[in-house]
């Protein structure tokens, strides 16, 4: 493709060289570059790529796309100076591969918690509906029903174009997107053409990146601030920011509530193990998804679909049938002693709130809670004796452990989360670094009907200690140990 084709729309401050030349594909990567393409200088958190120009030039670089105006280069490759290259990184990719959103009808669901499950339910509802639907989150991406593997929550912006062409090329005409604040404070999806966006609800998290929680919300904010016209904009009225997400948007607005007035209202009428029996606007339903939690993403999907055009009651009867997303309240049954072990991605400390508020209103009399929770490592610190607190205050016995500790010890995690507990609670946990240890604990105090929240994990299949990528499943595990003890 001609380099003036993949520049429109891109805010160009200059140009040396011809736009005419031919460029054979967008690369980041320096290391990766290979003679012919187009290297985009973007300055990361870790490291800067204009430092890397001279490799990218050395690699065969017919382009070079940056913010700085280099100090000399080879007479055969064009330079382009833009005012944002990470932007420009994103608008370009969407060229490069055809502006594939034009022909998808992409829907983002962005928030702090619920995104994967609201993303999967929809995908698993679209498909329901017929159509051949693509699927972009944490825990899979999906092109109809061939599954693809997730590295990041919104992959880097030219594998997103490329993923996005693939979807279209493959006939899909719905793709529902988990998309993160990392991805739009970094512009992976500057360029897309969004149907619509969906927002959960916002509370403290990755405040190791965004610094502040001001700037946490309007980096969020600034994703509905940018849909066109012709979009939906959808959020949750029960959020205190949920209204404020709605502010500048050009989209229509519609909102989704359990307490107040909304567009799609509902009402939780009964919350069990069997499931969620609610009213949907004026419409009796029972769901097979438990927990308050889910009540709202349930809410975000149907008001979702219906924004989508889709009919109402075919609707509610699909997602009737439809259960959640790997790893979000994920629970087994011991065959023998019946004890509940729920694995659940919750990792912040609202979301571990919602699971063990959820719990208590499961329990049917004086059963056990016992909670295993741990905190990932080089990742916002402050969360941690929260997280230990909400643990603590909501379960019967508590067991501090790893989660991902990466770079860091995950001895002084477990100390960082134990800083501040109150007296009564210290008496409430133990702590067992190794985190199968720490899960087989769990299962040999548990008595009959005793509950076990295994969280902050979920779907993932690793744990990361010393940026080594160890496999270790909590469910796998769970159900190893329930075989071991008979339970």
């Amino acid at each position: 493709m001609e380099l003036r084709e993949i520049l429109y729309q891109v805010p160009v401050r200059a140009v040396a060289g011809s736009t005419s030349v031919d460029v054979t594909a967008i690369q980041p990567d320096s290391r990766k570059l290979q003679p012919g393409e187009l290297f985009v200088a973007v300055r990361g958190a870790a490291a800067d790529g204009h430092r890397f120009i001279g490799a990218a030039v050395d690699n065969g670089a017919a382009v070079v796309v940056g913010e700085d105006w280099p100090v000399a280069l080879p007479e055969k490759v064009v330079y382009v100076q833009v005012e944002n290259s990470a932007a420009a990184a994103g608008i370009m990719a969407h060229n490069f591969y055809g502006q594939p959103s034009t022909r998808l009808q992409l829907t983002g669901v962005t928030g702090t918690n619920g995104k994967t499950t609201i993303a999967t339910l929809l995908y698993k509802l679209f498909v329901k509906l017929g159509y051949k639907t693509g699927l972009i989150s944490t825990v899979e991406n999906r092109i109809g029903e061939e599954v693809l593997p997730s590295t990041h929550t919104t992959p880097d912006a030219v594998s997103l174009n490329q993923l996005l062409r693939r979807m279209a090329d493959a006939g899909c005409t719905h793709v529902f997107m988990e998309t993160s604040s990392h991805a739009i404070h970094q512009h992976r999806v500057a360029g897309l053409q969004y149907r619509g966006g969906i927002f959960s609800n916002i509370t403290h998290d990755h405040l190791d990146y965004h610094k502040t929680f001001d700037e946490y919300i309007r980096v969020k904010k600034s994703f509905f601030d940018s849909l066109p016209a012709g979009a939906f904009a959808l959020s949750n009225a029960d959020d205190k920011r949920g209204l404020v997400m709605l502010q500048n948007t050009a989209a229509k607005k519609f909102t989704y509530s359990l307490r107040t007035v909304a567009d799609f209202k509902g009402k939780i009428l009964d919350n069990s193990l069997s499931g969620l029996q609610m009213l949907v606007n004026d419409t009796e339903v029972n769901f097979l998804l438990i927990g308050e939690f889910n009540a709202y993403n349930l809410l975000a999907v149907y008001g979702a679909a219906i924004c989508l055009g889709q009919d109402k009651q075919q609707v509610l009867t699909a997602l009737s049938e439809l259960t959640g997303a790997e790893g979000r309240f994920d629970y087994q049954v011991s065959p023998n002693e019946r004890v509940i072990a729920i694995v659940d991605y919750a990792h912040t400390p609202d979301a571990l709130l919602n699971v063990l508020a959820t719990i208590k209103k499961l329990k049917k009399g004086f059963e056990q809670v016992i909670t295993v929770v741990g905190c990932g490592g080089d990742r916002d610190r402050t969360k941690r004796p929260v997280m230990a607190t909400v643990a603590c205050e909501h379960s019967d016995r508590v067991i501090f452990t790893s989660d991902n500790p990466r770079s860091e010890d995950p001895e002084q995690i477990i100390r960082d989360m134990e800083e501040g507990l109150a007296p009564a609670y210290k008496r409430k946990y133990i702590a067992i670094t190794d985190r199968k240890e720490a899960i087989k604990t769990a299962v040999s105090l548990a008595g009959k009907e005793d509950i076990i929240l295994v969280a902050g994990k979920g779907h993932e299949k690793y744990q990361e200690i010393k940026g080594v990528r160890n496999h270790f499943d909590d469910k796998e595990t769970v159900t190893e140990l329930f075989q071991l003890f008979n339970k």
